[in-house]
């Protein structure tokens, strides 16, 4: 092989081929509204207090961190609440990391995944990088799922594991409790209930946690990137019935959480109640850009989440480069001719409203 190969001369497996690494922009402008990030960092207290527990820990990091991160899923379960211990606990580096844990454990050649769409983009990636068979199923026009709905796809493709993500990446739309119940009753499959934005849901108490103690094959996936304002932390976790963690256990590599992360996510959770308390700050801007989308004249999806969807336009990319030249960056997922905004400070929020009214009254 020539010294410098490119990726096409390489060995790679077949379904590699013509892939790209995923990603969205990252972008040096002023607002960055395009991945869902929590805009509030930690305070300077929370900051200080991170700091100091690692300088605490910096004289053990000769050693290899608690294997089974005790600290953090207890602090994890904590949080939770609904009885949860931490054998209902596991934890990971971000959603990611769970999801790859969970597939790697009940994916894989010859298993299938579903999930329904339009959802997040990265749950085709999972299946791929574990060899497991991924499927999806359209949602019904308002983008709500309903126990038939999603029934009849776990029927049709065989379905082992089946992604129900409340509120939905990235039409905000929650599935219902009930909904959720009705099919954990019918199936055998694993049921993994993604809930990475329940936080800002109006009802954050109506979670799936509820279910855990009548279905054995439910999981309740969660992150510390967005309502504990740790993206950069890279913390995801999990509650389910012990035998499921376990068999993450099994897949997962040795020492996979670093003894920083762990610091760092018990830092934040201890820090929950200030921390939640911008998230109610970021559940009122939401509330008001359903409000705000429409008056300056586009549809918006409503949503339980930390952004909203919103369009519909003939050239999207056309409207987010615009946007861009203005500084403010946005995602373009979801249904063709929408663009998806995530909820920033007040004052990011109204550079936004500024520079859309700007494109819209340009493009109309």
């Amino acid at each position: 092989m020539k010294p410098n190969p490119s990726l096409a001369d390489l060995p790679l497996r077949p379904e590699l081929i013509g892939e790209e690494p995923y990603g969205a922009p990252q972008l040096d402008v002023p607002v960055c509204l395009n991945v869902n990030e929590n805009p509030f960092p930690p305070n300077a207290e929370i900051a200080a207090d991170m700091a100091a527990a690692i300088t605490a820990g910096a004289t053990g990091l000769n050693r290899y961190p608690d294997r089974e991160a005790t600290g953090l899923r207890t602090a994890l379960a904590t949080y939770l609440g609904h009885g949860l211990t931490i054998e209902n606990i596991w934890a990971a580096n971000g959603s990611n990391e769970v999801m790859t844990h969970l597939l790697g454990a009940f994916g894989g050649p010859g298993r299938t995944l579903l999930s329904f769409t339009p959802t997040y983009s990265m749950y085709p990636e999972y299946a791929r990088n574990t060899h497991t068979r991924y499927v999806t199923a359209p949602r019904h026009d308002d983008y709500s799922l309903d126990a038939d709905l999603i029934g009849s796809a776990i029927a049709e493709h065989d379905a082992g594991v089946v992604i129900i993500t409340t509120p939905n990446n990235p039409t905000g739309t929650p599935t219902a409790l009930q909904v959720i119940a009705e099919v954990l009753a019918h199936t055998d499959a694993v049921v993994v209930v993604d809930e990475a934005y329940q936080e800002f849901s109006r009802h954050p108490e109506q979670t799936a946690l509820t279910l855990l103690p009548r279905f054995g094959n439910l999981i309740v996936s969660r992150t510390m990137s967005k309502a504990f304002a740790l993206a950069g932390g890279r913390v995801g976790y999990f509650a389910a019935a012990p035998a499921i963690v376990d068999a993450c256990r099994i897949v997962r590599l040795p020492y996979h959480l670093s003894a920083q992360t762990q610091i760092v996510a018990e830092t934040a959770l201890r820090h929950a109640d200030f921390l939640l308390g911008q998230v109610d700050q970021l559940r009122r801007t939401r509330d008001e850009m359903l409000v705000r989308l429409p008056e300056l004249g586009v549809e918006v999806i409503d949503s339980d989440a930390n952004f909203c969807l919103f369009g519909a336009f003939a050239d999207r990319h056309d409207v987010w480069q615009r946007l861009l030249d203005r500084g403010v960056l946005i995602r373009e997922t979801g249904p063709a001719g929408w663009l998806r905004v995530s909820v920033g400070t007040p004052e990011e929020t109204e550079t936004f409203y500024t520079a859309l009214a700007e494109v819209l009254e340009e493009i109309r």
